[in-house]
């Protein structure tokens, strides 16, 4: 490819990705302006792909992290052809495939939803262990490279410390990481923020590091060719480029290096948008085109691009024809289909800890559910995932033939590689932590939702019963930020996550069911520090009725006076409750145990009113916020829950205080039911 042409290409995608914003009248041009010339050499000379189905499982990828530089990244796929002019132009509108920032579409070269920064190399940290992880177990035939671009926001974002620390610890050399610093933020330049020495960092955790000239193609191709040379070391190209290149005022004078061009079109932004377009050799009345030799230029590296792939899948045609168990295995890991797996032969020790039930689950799964990798935040002793760390070993750099990522005190990190795991395919993405530490989470979680991914989270330590810890450490207003989740629609219209809080050890067996089949959302266990007494008659089969979200536990006979309403631990407080009620007061009770509310809302109306009971007086016992089951209560009745912080206390002493207690409820239903 001559210089002329390739500096063609590039001009392509900065008069692309200019014009997209100007119609839009909203977007970023400057950053796009300025990594043009990095993400046309990479995807037109690096990036191995099969033009004919973007979704090949043994593609490189290809991670954005500012999402808002989505203009340069549908101009370059534009020219790699999966996006028309007229999508192009249609930039930021109603229905359109190209959104103000990426949303994962993989058929058209989109790897992953991107927005908030730092998510998005995080996610190519995660694609990159799971490639490594599953090259392992079924060869190098199958190893291609991540690829992910960064920005100045990105490297400041401190998910970017946890995402540096891991893949420099595991020496993820498959990953190829750009810096697109021009040293302009969204309202600064970053000279106002930092006086960090950014390669020396990343050196320090054990980066392969060069600093090139961002926009200059030979620089560019030097610093890939070395990156994919790297066997030991993750590889980090800081480029030195400039925000708005090109652009220019009416007079003909530079406006590159603009803060201005961050955030809004290069008219608003107080460049010239035609003199801009002209001085890159386009034209400002008709800007959304393609030139011939660009076009041309893509079309051959299609080609070549084709021939690659044409071979890699001969090379695996080989091979799982002298290996069909791999191959089946290979086909399986990949299907999208929940693995098979026997819960009925699970057997559970009574009267547990739902964290120490998830425990016996999980030590179930090592061995036998493949492809699945758990992780845990400094904490798997205590969130039990050890038990499944017992029967595997954890990733140590050049050694992925375990199943298990300490992922250090990272939440957000961990949450973020799980979601780049799963985004990769092939793997069961597992993350555990104490509930209250979610806070840290949400960013990610929000995004596994959004992007639909089968994440799963093993949360525990649950409620203030938490107990000595005290407060910091005592979840009271989580699992009514995490339901929320439960409420809110994906753009598939599926409840955005299914959210899991079972009520003992049995239903924990079936949670870990319903989490493993749920193979389209996110699945949260909600799981309790202290030991649950099982519930009347418990059993798996019994508990297999929790997959409605919510069931009958307990159902007097004659006409019910109060329904009471809970989920986690707090249902066996009802039982013990009701226990009083029906000696003292002869009532009749029905408990019910909900799980999820999220998807008991989804079943039909008429099994709703056999459990809640419509016109019948409810009592609703929950260790966070009332507003946890205050929609499931409704107008009938009262829920006892916390508005407060916790207390430093054993969680006896606090079950009393606080009024979490077979007492208690007998005084509050029997103070309901006189009203």
């Amino acid at each position: 490819m001559s210089k002329e042409v390739s500096m063609k290409a590039a001009d392509n995608i900065r008069i692309l990705s200019a014009a997209m914003v100007e119609k839009a009248k909203s977007g970023h041009p400057g950053g796009a302006m300025g990594g043009a010339d990095f993400v046309h050499i990479l995807f037109s000379e690096f990036l191995n792909y099969d033009p004919n189905d973007r979704t090949w499982v043994n593609r490189d990828r290809f991670f954005l992290d500012p999402g808002h530089m989505s203009p340069m990244l549908y101009s370059v796929l534009a020219l790699s052809g999966t996006y028309t002019m007229d999508e192009l132009a249609n930039f930021r509108q109603w229905g359109s495939p190209t959104p103000g920032h990426p949303e994962v579409d993989v058929a058209r070269g989109v790897e992953n939803t991107s927005g908030p920064l730092g998510q998005g190399h995080t996610m190519a940290v995660g694609a990159a262990i799971a490639e490594r992880f599953l090259a392992h177990r079924f060869g190098e035939w199958m190893s291609h490279k991540t690829y992910t671009f960064i920005s100045d926001g990105g490297v400041q974002e401190e998910i970017s410390q946890g995402a540096g620390r891991i893949a420099g610890y595991l020496g993820l050399s498959n990953l190829v990481m750009f810096y697109d610093s021009n040293d302009i933020q969204l309202s600064t330049e970053t000279n106002a923020v930092t006086i960090e020495d950014t390669a020396k960092k990343y050196e320090a955790w054990g980066w392969a590091v060069s600093t090139i000239d961002g926009n200059n193609h030979d620089e560019i191709r030097a610093a890939l060719k070395a990156a994919q040379a790297e066997k030991n070391r993750p590889s980090l190209i800081i480029g030195k480029t400039i925000m708005g290149k090109g652009a220019l005022k009416a007079d003909g004078s530079s406006f590159e290096r603009k803060v201005s061009t961050h955030g809004q079109p290069l008219s608003a932004a107080g460049a010239d948008f035609a003199s801009s377009i002209k001085n890159l050799g386009g034209d400002a009345n008709n800007p959304f085109v393609i030139f011939a030799d660009v076009a041309e230029y893509y079309k051959k590296a299609n080609a070549a691009k084709a021939e690659y792939v044409a071979k890699k899948k001969s090379e695996q045609k080989e091979w799982e024809a002298k290996n069909p168990a791999l191959a089946k295995k290979f086909n399986s890991f990949f299907s999208s289909k929940a693995p098979e797996f026997d819960f009925s032969a699970i057997s559970q020790k009574a009267d547990n800890a739902s964290r120490s039930s998830s425990a016996t689950v999980l030590g179930e799964f090592a061995g036998k559910i493949e492809n699945m990798i758990v992780m845990s935040a400094d904490l798997a002793n205590s969130d039990k995932t050890d038990a499944f760390l017992y029967k595997t070993t954890s990733f140590t750099k050049g050694d992925f033939s375990g199943s298990f990522l300490q992922a250090g005190v990272a939440e957000l990190t961990m949450a973020a590689i799980a979601n780049g795991m799963a985004l990769h395919g092939g793997v069961i993405p597992v993350c555990g932590t104490f509930f209250v530490f979610s806070d840290y989470m949400k960013p990610a979680v929000r995004l596994a939702a959004l992007m639909q991914l089968p994440v799963k989270y093993v949360w525990t330590h649950d409620a203030f019963r938490v107990g000595e810890d005290g407060p910091t450490h005592q979840p009271v207003e989580q699992e009514a930020q995490i339901r929320l989740m439960e409420k809110l629609k994906n753009h598939s219209g599926d409840n955005g996550m299914l959210v899991i809080r079972p009520a003992d050890a049995e239903e924990t067996t079936v949670a870990w069911q319903m989490a493993i089949e749920n193979v389209k959302t996110p699945t949260a266990l909600i799981l309790s520090r202290q030991n649950i007494k099982n519930l009347p008659g418990s059993s798996y089969q019994k508990a297999l009725q929790s997959k409605k979200g919510a069931y009958i536990v307990e159902k007097d006979s004659g006409k019910i006076d109060v329904v009471l309403v809970a989920n986690g631990s707090e249902v066996a407080t009802l039982v013990e409750g009701a226990k009083l009620l029906r000696e003292k007061k002869g009532l009749k009770i029905q408990i019910i145990s909900v799980p999820s509310e999220g998807l008991f809302r989804n079943q039909p109306k008429a099994y709703q009113d056999e459990v809640l009971l419509p016109g019948t007086a409810k009592f609703g016992l929950t260790a966070g916020l009332p507003v946890n089951l205050e929609g499931l209560v409704g107008a009938d009745g009262v829920v006892a829950g916390l508005n407060h912080f916790g207390f430093s206390a054993p969680y006896g002493v606090l079950d009393k205080e606080f009024g979490f207690t077979a007492e208690a409820v007998f005084e509050k239903v029997s103070a309901l039911l006189q009203k």
